[in-house]
């Protein structure tokens, strides 16, 4: 028997951005139903940025043990238990999984339906034995690994983020397809547990973000013995689990006992029967537009399956676009010039706006770049870690673009986003004061370096100051 419901916003998927419109609406009053056939926390909780982030985290211990002598310290050689490992990251989701559970959320009034939504008409969705009608309604399904159809694939055994958190035995030597931020990030996290690791990546390396920067942690990366193959397009796969051979395109074979496939992401949409309720979909997701609204105008799509940039922040700043117009039908739309990511290697990489190269196209002659290398930092110094840069794109005296590769990148962003969310001034960034010695001192050091020139190789400051000093009492 059907049960059927009326609501005032329901949200199809409980990953980090449909939660946060659920918790978001149902304290502003809203009657809210939440659907989720899956895991409550979505992607990022249970296969993403949670667990990923604890195995780095495990890996970087590894590291620290076996690079003590410059400080006085004695190298050792870590005795690394990769079933403990993956205990700590179950543990470090056990502590997170109670903010999204299913009971937090009724608790705070929301309906929460443990099954997945399909649409039946325009403004209904069938879910298990209840159909819900909505006034509103939010799809933040999100997206799950893309796995190429590369021949022989589909008899040779492989993992992906959602698989490879289980796995308890650690590789002997993984082969990773993706050179992307999840490849790189996973990449170096096994190699420092004590894993031979290949990265086979068919065209660049980290190749969105800005080629110096990407360069700097390449090297890095390389020098800890990742063996990175660019332009090495995967043709064919082929053996058995513990024997597993991937071919290029140019003929090279890499052998590797566990294979990860890390190439992309998949919006999540096959279940929803979108056809019915008139919403068109593209290559990257669901069609959308400035309001984050789809072709059907009561029906939004967040996060993921919206087709844009693929972070858990995006989705999380989507659902507060969205809170304003669904709730209070008031005008709201989104921006992305004020979006940053990071990738969490060491050293990391984060970016903001535009790299160099497309700022240069956007804004030609306008455009100054201004670059500050980490080696002047005496903080880093102390922890030998002073290899880095920042380079900030600016356009008459604002900045449009960050690029930033050394340790704590993901950190340093942060300002850059509240000065470009902003519109800030470089001259904000230089009057602040930071404290002596930290890292953050290199985005007022880079502040000071824009303005440097501008005062210490002016004539006429220079003429200014000599005329000045005569007539000062």
């Amino acid at each position: 028997m059907t049960t059927h419901m009326k609501t005032d916003l329901l949200v199809i998927g409980a990953g980090s951005g449909g939660l946060s419109v659920a918790a978001g609406a149902v304290q502003m009053g809203a009657d809210v139903v939440l659907l989720e056939g899956h895991k409550m926390g979505g992607d990022c909780l249970n296969y993403g940025c949670v667990p990923s982030k604890a195995l780095i985290a495990s890996g970087n211990v590894a590291h620290l043990q076996a690079h003590g002598a410059d400080f006085g310290v004695s190298n050792v050689v870590p005795r690394v238990d990769y079933a403990a490992a993956k205990d700590h990251v179950a543990d470090v989701i056990a502590q997170i999984e109670p903010n999204d559970s299913i009971e937090r959320f009724e608790s705070m009034g929301v309906h929460v339906i443990s099954e997945f939504g399909s649409f039946v008409s325009p403004t209904e969705v069938q879910a298990g034995d209840t159909r819900i009608t909505a006034r509103r309604i939010v799809i933040a399904t999100g997206s799950s690994p893309m796995v190429p159809p590369i021949p022989g694939l589909e008899t040779v055994p492989y993992l992906t983020n959602e698989t490879l958190f289980d796995l308890r035995a650690q590789p002997e030597h993984l082969l990773v397809i993706g050179g992307g931020p999840i490849g790189m990030e996973m990449a170096q996290a096994h190699r420092r547990l004590g894993s031979q690791v290949t990265v086979i990546e068919g065209d660049k390396a980290l190749g969105r973000d800005d080629p110096e920067m990407a360069e700097i942690v390449l090297t890095a990366l390389r020098s800890e013995g990742i063996q990175i193959e660019e332009d090495a397009l995967a043709a064919e796969i082929r053996g058995h689990a513990g024997a597993i051979e991937v071919e290029t395109k140019d003929g090279r074979i890499f052998r590797g006992s566990h294979l990860l496939m890390a190439v992309g992401r998949k919006p999540n949409i096959d279940r929803l029967n979108l056809e019915v309720a008139g919403i068109q979909t593209h290559r990257a997701g669901i069609q959308v537009d400035e309001s984050l609204k789809t072709t059907n105008r009561k029906v939004y799509a967040i996060g993921d399956v919206a087709g844009g940039a693929q972070f858990t922040h995006v989705a999380g700043y989507h659902a507060g676009v969205i809170i304003r117009s669904a709730l209070f039908g008031l005008p709201a739309k989104q921006r992305v010039d004020h979006i940053p990511y990071a990738t969490y290697t060491n050293p990391e990489l984060a970016q903001i706006g535009p790299t160099e190269a497309d700022a240069r196209k956007l804004y030609g002659a306008k455009l100054d770049v201004v670059r500050f290398d980490f080696h002047h930092n005496d903080r880093l110094l102390a922890q030998r870690q002073a290899k880095g840069l920042i380079k900030v794109m600016v356009v008459k005296g604002r900045p449009v673009g960050v690029s930033i590769a050394g340790p704590q990148a993901g950190e340093l962003i942060n300002l850059w986003a509240l000065v470009i969310a902003n519109k800030l001034k470089m001259s904000a960034v230089a009057a602040m004061v930071s404290p002596y010695p930290t890292v953050g001192e290199i985005n007022k050091r880079v502040a000071g370096a824009y303005f440097s020139p501008k005062l210490f190789e002016n004539p006429m400051v220079k003429r200014v100051v000599a005329f000045t000093q005569r007539w000062l009492p």
